[in-house]
């Protein structure tokens, strides 16, 4: 009541004390409560998120020791509980951070390519030799894989040290020199035999002046100032727009499998799974002879580029050489497992095969002898092309790669990883440096080999693309077929849709394009060979007419 007095200006001593004071705070009251609600819930969210903090109590009980540890002065900041979800992704970004750097590790060390070799060095790692299922090319990168772990646990290098000196003594007991310990490496080449030389020097001249050839045309195209290409191009896609279903045949009791066209544009050949190929004479369809002698199915058939020799692929292991009034030329016997597809070396001299048993041969076609077994795919060889002036040959397979190889000398000078599922189809362009693939993942991809990457990436089918062709004349354009039961054409500019071939019933296994580019054949498992023609040529025939 003292301080009440003191504070109070009023002298009446009869007035009530109590009623001063509230009346005298009440116009200073409203605004200091007014003055925090807009500040204090500015810091507050400021403050460590409360969402990342555990619920209920124990989101107050961290709180309670945030402000003492405040108190005590601690300046170490809010300490924050990582939640699972975040620790898991931490170690999923660390496990694969570690993962790659493995794989970077791994791909840095030499693992031996032999089968035999391999198995030995697993065994005197310690390691199982094969596993169940297990194929030569995941054996060796498991190998690789093992050796990569222990050369980061630091471990590697007296391990072998101790192995070297193991096989050292064991040469010493067995009375072995320095040679055959040597012999026990195995090479990373294969001595070739004579005739393999001898076509390797035919090849390589042979290329050089097509590919003369071929880039002196391109500079007169680039520098000559009458040469319109775009003009060209443009003239080449009307005409593919304009392509129409000319005719349809019965090819055989059982689906076809392959076709191709001579090189004079007079035949068409064809195969199916009854193991008999068949010439047709153009452009009516009709039978000229039957080709018969496989055991089993036939798989793919092929006119040679320089004259009316035809090769045939089976499913029993050979590929027959034949004339087109059915005499049998010759036979290549080699593979352990059935073929796939074949071609001709652009010189007609040799012939390619692939097969499933991993490997891709070529042949003499005179005389039969095989002059390469090439492997270098973990998984079956499909498909094969020959480089336009060739020098070069491109193989695919089921293990999603495909491979260039150079026949001057026998290196792999390319792999084109990209595809997710097996290729099946490939196809060079006549200006030398496109490639195309088409696969089980319904993709067509273009390949530039100056750039050695992918160009261009083709979505072109609602099911697996079973085969591709380039028109040959130029490549101003591309046919892809596929088991969703059509054929596309696409342009080679900016490989965009041309013109969609459609009529087949079942899946198309086939394609090939004539040599003056305005004819296409497709065969299917409708059992159907279906002819298609562009107005270009109806327009050609009436002026050679007139």
């Amino acid at each position: 009541m003292e301080i009440d007095e003191k504070e109070n200006p009023n002298p009446n001593p009869n007035s009530n004390s109590t009623t001063p004071p509230p009346a005298q705070i009440a116009p200073i009251e409203p605004p200091i409560p007014l003055i925090p609600p807009p500040i204090a819930p500015i810091p507050r969210p400021l403050a460590p998120i409360p969402s990342v903090r555990p619920p209920n109590g124990e989101t107050a009980k961290k709180t309670t020791e945030d402000a003492a540890s405040d108190e005590d002065g601690d300046d170490s900041g809010p300490e924050y509980e990582v939640s699972e979800e975040s620790r898991l992704f931490r170690e999923k970004k660390e496990k694969a951070k570690q993962d790659f750097l493995m794989k970077q590790r791994a791909a840095a060390l030499a693992v031996p390519t032999n089968d035999k070799a391999v198995r030995s060095r697993l065994r005197r790692l310690g390691e199982p030799v094969t596993l169940f299922g297990e194929r030569e090319m995941e054996r060796r990168d498991r190998l690789r894989m093992i050796m990569a772990k222990l050369d980061s646990e630091g471990r590697l290098d007296t391990l072998m040290k101790v192995l070297e000196e193991e096989e050292a003594a064991v040469n010493v007991e067995d009375g072995g020199g320095e040679d055959e310990g040597e012999m026990v490496e195995y090479p990373f080449y294969t001595e070739g035999s004579t005739a393999l030389l001898k076509a390797r020097f035919e090849i390589a001249k042979e290329s050089v002046v097509k590919a003369a050839v071929r880039l002196g045309r391109a500079r007169r195209k680039r520098d000559d100032p009458d040469e319109d290409v775009d003009a060209e191009i443009n003239w080449a896609l009307d005409g593919a727009k304009s392509f129409a279903l000319d005719c349809s045949e019965i090819g055989d009791v059982r689906p076809l499998a392959g076709c191709s066209f001579s090189c004079d544009g007079k035949f068409l050949a064809t195969c199916s799974l009854t193991g008999v190929a068949k010439i047709w004479s153009m452009p009516g369809v009709n039978s000229v002879s039957s080709l018969k002698g496989h055991a089993e199915r036939a798989t793919d058939v092929k006119f040679s580029p320089t004259n009316d020799q035809v090769a045939t692929a089976s499913a029993d292991r050979t590929a027959k050489l034949w004339n087109t009034e059915g005499t049998l030329l010759n036979t290549y016997t080699g593979h352990l497992d059935r073929l796939a597809r074949v071609a001709f070396h652009p010189s007609g001299k040799y012939l390619g095969t692939t097969s499933f048993d991993k490997t891709w041969r070529l042949w003499d076609t005179e005389t039969g002898d095989e002059l390469l077994l090439q492997e270098g795919h973990s998984r079956s060889v499909y498909g094969l092309a020959f480089h336009p002036d060739g020098s070069l040959v491109a193989s695919c397979g089921l293990d999603a790669l495909a491979r260039v190889w150079d026949l001057r000398s026998g290196r792999s000078i390319l792999a084109l990883e990209g595809h997710v599922k097996p290729v099946l189809g490939i196809s060079f362009s006549p200006n030398g440096y496109h490639l195309a693939t088409g696969g089980e993942d319904n993709t067509c991809r273009i390949w530039d080999l100056r750039k050695k990457r992918s160009l261009y990436t083709i979505p072109a089918h609602a099911n697996l693309i079973s085969d591709i062709k380039f028109e040959p004349q130029e490549g101003y354009f591309l046919v892809t077929a596929s088991y969703d039961m059509t054929a596309k054409i696409w342009s080679s500019r900016d490989f965009k849709p041309v013109k969609v071939l459609s009529g087949h019933e079942a899946k198309v296994t086939s394609v090939d394009v004539a040599a003056d580019g305005q004819s296409i054949a497709t065969v299917s498992h409708d059992r159907t060979i279906k002819l298609w023609s562009s107005k270009n040529a109806e327009k050609d025939k009436a002026m050679d007419v007139d």
